[in-house]
């Protein structure tokens, strides 16, 4: 990682950084899921989903970093939003794939009382209303490729709750295109964070 970025000017390593955090967070939505259509849910690919939302945490941060000049008050809004929702939204999908997964249908049911269901659902709420405000915000900005700036807009916020219904050929799919639109936004990201490639955004938007 030194070699990587110990010549890339302050202003440029964090873009670099987040957009390699960014492809590795769609990598480890997107190949699990493409394991579980075939074989289902493991343990493996339970630990690699728990592990994509803390990935995505500096991918978004160093995103907004990027785009803000373009974006103004929106797009901070947008941000604080998608930050606190991914939060929130990563907690919980980090319980239910380390915790939820190895116990019976029936304790998880007995479990899963009192305030614990409302407040799975209101993270998955704000989580998918930040990521349509990012979204939106990136779509605006107009600096990193429109169609992976209308799939972060729809997909993951379809993601949000589609992501609780049993596991299917649907739900695989969805997190294939969700893991291909971070892993699209992130390359982009990463070379318009190029000191020597600066006209790479435009290209990507074209």
């Amino acid at each position: 990682m030194s070699a990587a970025f110990g010549s890339v000017p302050v202003p440029a390593r964090l873009p670099r950084f987040g957009a390699l955090c960014g492809v590795l967070s769609g990598l480890l939505i997107a190949l699990p899921a493409t394991v579980e259509a075939f074989i289902g849910e493991t343990a493996v690919t339970s630990l690699l989903l728990a592990l994509s939302p803390a990935l995505a945490l500096p991918f978004l941060t160093a995103l907004h970093q990027w785009q803000s000049p373009a974006t103004g008050r929106f797009g901070e809004t947008a941000y604080l939003v998608n930050l606190i929702g991914l939060g929130l939204f990563g907690g919980a999908a980090f319980a239910a794939n380390l915790v939820l997964y190895y116990l019976d249908d029936d304790v998880i049911k007995a479990e899963l009382t009192g305030p614990t269901v409302p407040a799975l659902l209101g993270s998955a709420f704000v989580f998918a209303v930040g990521c349509a405000l990012f979204g939106a915000a990136l779509i605006r900005a107009r600096m990193l490729p429109r169609v992976a700036a209308w799939g972060y807009a729809v997909a993951l916020p379809l993601f949000a709750f589609l992501i609780a219904l049993p596991d299917s050929v649907l739900t695989s799919a969805l997190h294939i295109v969700v893991g291909v639109v971070l892993v699209w936004l992130s390359t982009a990201l990463w070379r318009s964070a190029s000191p020597n490639d600066r006209t790479a955004a435009s290209a990507f938007t074209s």
